[in-house]
């Protein structure tokens, strides 16, 4: 196994554009994509590259914690042990010829997804001020992780499903590989997979080829990429970011100290405006407004409101049938637009009548993870 290092730098900087698109490029990304950062390569799609139901590989987003690690398929095994009947040692060809294959379409979504919104209420200091686009939709195709943990059988106690993987993090103390768990009753369930194909193709590497865990519904960070390792186990993982990183915290909490908050895990309904850009300027009279909405958890969204006026007013938008129970659905609304400087809000409703909150300044935490706050961009009417 080799790892793919590029040259770190941190946040974007005038003159740096070219580098950092050509970064996008070598990863198998459209030269647009707005990078955060090319080591550990994280980068994320123009609101307007996510108006389709599956996301292209090329627009998909990327976050990533360490060097990206390039895993012959040929060689690659996964190490399925703990508290198992059977410990298991398995190749590609075995997962492919041993179990049923499932495809499954689901939206994955970083929990850091939509932070600048958060970062303009109150500074995060040291995290990447994601927007709307840490948000993506595949057909993935793989396996059950419930058929592969069957094959091996559980023992009692078996409480949770841990991840392992070989891509490094530095900004874990110590520096360790990524990794997570998930609870036992979610590891279970159809929807979960090991996928090794992406929107009917091989998985890319940068995508966590040759095989990935797919958790539908829960945070990205949950769905491990490069996974070599699977531990059934009576508690969650002490991996750092499931013990430290990806935890939801009080807004005055130290986010330095373990045990703090609470472990991120599905996701919260969300929605954000794909079109127009923000801070673009539109013509004056009926204005396209389209969105995505991700009710996740298995529910689904039922309504979208609009407003042209900040939320003095509203429209309801039309909102596509969702493609399967773990998708984002697409809103559509015009909205007659005066000339003048113009702010464009929207809101969510999910089937079990929960709605998004209104403000940031509501859900902002000191890691500046889950803003499902309203979506709102402000535009300039000519």
């Amino acid at each position: 196994m080799t790892f793919l290092r590029r040259a770190s730098d941190g946040a974007i900087h005038p003159g740096k554009m070219a580098r950092r698109n050509a970064g996008a490029v070598m990863w198998g990304k459209r030269d647009d994509m707005i990078v955060h950062q090319t080591e550990p390569f994280n980068a994320e799609p123009p609101p307007a590259a996510l108006a389709g139901l599956l996301t292209m590989a090329d627009a998909f987003y990327s976050r990533n914690h360490g060097s990206i690690p390039e895993v012959d398929p040929s060689t690659w095994r996964l190490r399925v042990d703990g508290l198992v009947a059977r410990e298991l040692d398995l190749s590609l060809a075995d997962l492919e010829e041993r179990f049923p294959p499932r495809t499954e379409v689901a939206t994955l979504a970083c929990a850091g997804n939509r932070r600048a919104e958060l970062m303009a209420v109150r500074d995060i200091p040291g995290q990447t001020p994601w927007g709307p686009g840490a948000i993506s939709t595949a057909e993935w195709t793989g396996v059950r992780l419930a058929d592969v943990l069957a094959a091996a059988g559980p023992a009692s106690g078996a409480a949770h499903i841990a991840f392992g993987a070989p891509d490094v993090a530095q900004v874990a103390d110590p520096p360790q590989p990524f990794g997570g768990s998930i609870p036992l009753r979610k590891a279970l369930a159809d929807e979960v997979l090991l996928a090794w194909s992406m929107n009917g193709q091989p998985l890319p590497t940068a995508h966590g080829g040759p095989v990935r865990v797919v958790v539908p519904g829960y945070i990205g960070a949950r769905s491990v990429k490069w996974v070599h390792r699977i531990t059934a186990q009576a508690h969650p993982s002490d991996n750092y970011f499931q013990t430290l990183d990806y935890r939801l915290l009080p807004p005055d909490a130290d986010p330095t100290r373990p045990g703090e908050g609470f472990a991120l895990g599905p996701m919260a309904l969300t929605s954000a405006i794909i079109s127009p850009d923000a801070g673009t300027s539109v013509a004056a009279g009926p204005t396209d407004v389209i969105g995505y909405a991700f009710a996740a958890d298995g529910r689904t969204v039922v309504r979208v409101d609009v407003s042209r006026d900040g939320g003095q007013t509203w429209v309801q938008a039309s909102v596509d049938d969702p493609a399967g129970p773990w998708t984002w659905q697409h809103w559509h609304a015009t909205l007659d637009l005066p000339a003048g400087a113009t702010e464009i809000t929207a809101r969510a409703w999910d089937d079990a009548g929960a709605v998004q909150p209104e403000s940031p300044a509501t859900v902002w935490n000191p890691m500046g993870y889950g803003n499902n706050s309203w979506p709102r961009i402000r535009v300039e009417v000519r």
